[in-house]
């Protein structure tokens, strides 16, 4: 059987091994494909594609892109996009800055609260890469003031949290419109992160995303609950919306995930590829 990951970070956003490093350890995991998504960026998609033509494992091209989301989080899920698309760069740009423009300020909240974390610290941490808030994370874990990054987040970081900082965030439709124009598929991922109270809250926002020019949702991720993961695959069929998953692998910054061994793994097989294949040679009218 053929195994898939559609959700994978590396440096260039906020994971922790460089996009090389993660396409040889999707292979070591026994995966035969892999997307990279990294947070409101392409930049390490060349490098990842390289990789996975030596490797031999198929790199899909990926990002995800914040979206505003009142009540919780939105993070929308771009597969096979066209990364050399100079417009999408120019877009993402924008995320790009929204990210450096918070990173000064979540360290002065938590210096304000007496924690002497500094910006040096955490671009070091980074590795050279976008930073972002699980650096920030490790800065707070290795100065030993939370025992892990998930603390660090419940008591600092998620929003609520004593040093969140709100940052810039495309409406949903951008989002999906930045996508499509791009030739990928747009996918809603990690539902259960909108915040929403009930099916059917969820169910009325997928319908309206869709009539945005959503594609997909994440149904198959390492976080989701036997029930929540019911509920999503019956949405995705009710809907007429293709079926993705992944684990959101982030490297040493979500230690628990190893790619290629999520428990909904051997749900992750080719086929949700070529179905999502299929999808884009019609929508956009490709050849083969």
């Amino acid at each position: 059987m053929k195994y898939i990951d559609l959700h994978v970070h590396s440096t260039a956003s906020d994971g922790s091994f460089a996009p090389a490093e993660v396409v040889r350890q999707a292979k070591a995991g026994g995966l035969t494909a892999m997307a990279l998504t990294d947070h409101d960026t392409v930049d390490g998609l060349a490098e990842a594609v390289a990789a996975g033509d030596r490797e031999g494992v198929e790199v899909i091209p990926g990002v995800e892109i914040s979206a505003q989301c009142p009540g919780g989080t939105m993070h929308i899920l771009g597969l096979f996009v066209d990364y050399h698309d100079g417009r999408l760069d120019e877009r993402l740009a924008v995320l790009k800055q929204a990210r450096i423009d918070r990173n000064p300020q979540i360290i002065k909240k938590l210096n304000d609260l007496n924690i002497p974390i500094t910006m040096a610290r955490v671009e070091e941490i980074s590795g050279g890469g976008q930073v972002g808030r699980p650096h920030i994370a490790r800065a707070l874990m290795e100065a030993g003031y939370v025992t892990s990054i998930q603390q660090a987040f419940d008591i600092f970081l998620r929003k609520g949290g004593k040093a969140y900082v709100s940052k810039y965030r495309f409406p949903p439709a951008e989002a999906l419109t930045m996508i499509r124009e791009s030739k990928g598929i747009p996918v809603l991922a990690h539902p259960f992160t909108l915040g929403l109270g009930s099916a059917f809250a969820l169910k009325n926002l997928l319908i309206e995303l869709k009539g945005q020019g959503l594609a997909g949702i994440e149904v198959f991720y390492s976080e989701h609950t036997p029930e929540q993961e019911a509920l999503y695959l019956k949405l995705a069929r009710e809907l007429d919306l293709l079926i993705t998953g992944g684990s959101d692998y982030h490297g040493l910054n979500k230690p628990e995930i190893t790619l290629g061994s999520m428990a909904s793994q051997k749900k992750l097989t080719y086929k949700l590829v070529e179905a999502l294949k299929a999808w884009r040679r019609r929508e956009f009218k490709l050849s083969d």
